[in-house]
């Protein structure tokens, strides 16, 4: 239905009685093309649709019109500059980081929010941020203590860098792969692992006292 505001001050775009060119290239409400009209021509058809008169390409010569009802108008303009927006994301790499003791709950919200970043298209750079004696232990174990958390992330990617020694200690970069999100994994019970885990650093301890031990008794320090 023809409106009765004639101006868009937001968008500033003349339709009906402000319009003031003289001669119009005009779009009919079909998108078919009814020529060059006058002005007076174009709004007399426009009213016989009961429709707006909507100048849309105000720089051209002559300008261009078109017949349609102006909220529709708006929303099509919306969406479309909807459209252009997330086409023109921008990718970003996020990081995050973890520790080798983190709980249940902490590691369950990282890995959700490296979920969220993926869906949106972002990479994530993933830190096992190391440090005191943990710096010292074996690269196996490490790899393993990374590898372990990256497996409860609830989305589909793959390693866009391979698990490797940084700075801070151990990194892996993913990317997205497809869309759909997993269900989110539950980790193990909160005891067990706390008890693997002190077995496995244990283990490492012991492993590397042997091995001092064997260099000691051959001499060789």
């Amino acid at each position: 239905m023809r409106k009765n505001n004639n101006f868009s001050y937001k968008n500033r775009i003349r339709i009906n009685d402000a319009i003031r060119a003289s001669e119009l290239r005009v779009v009919g409400p079909e998108g078919e093309n009814l020529g060059l009209l006058s002005l007076g021509e174009a709004k007399k058809t426009a009213d016989k649709a009961k429709l707006d008169l909507i100048e849309i390409s105000p720089n051209a010569k002559p300008p261009v019109a078109k017949i349609m009802d102006y909220g529709q108008y708006r929303y099509e303009t919306k969406r479309k500059a909807s459209e252009v927006k997330s086409k023109s994301h921008v990718t970003e790499t996020k990081s995050i980081q973890v520790k080798i003791g983190t709980g249940e709950h902490d590691q369950q919200l990282k890995a959700k929010r490296i979920a969220e970043w993926l869906q949106e298209g972002h990479r994530v750079k993933v830190d096992l941020f190391l440090w005191g004696r943990y710096k010292y232990m074996e690269p196996a174990f490490l790899k393993e203590r990374l590898d372990r958390f990256l497996k409860i992330v609830p989305a589909d990617y793959k390693l866009a860098d391979e698990v490797k020694k940084s700075p801070k200690g151990f990194t892996a970069t993913l990317e997205r792969v497809g869309k759909a999100v997993k269900e989110a994994k539950v980790l193990e019970d909160p005891k067990k692992a706390a008890t693997k885990e002190k077995k496995d650093v244990k283990e490492v301890a012991k492993s590397k006292k042997k091995s001092l031990d064997e260099l000691l008794e051959s001499g060789m320090l």
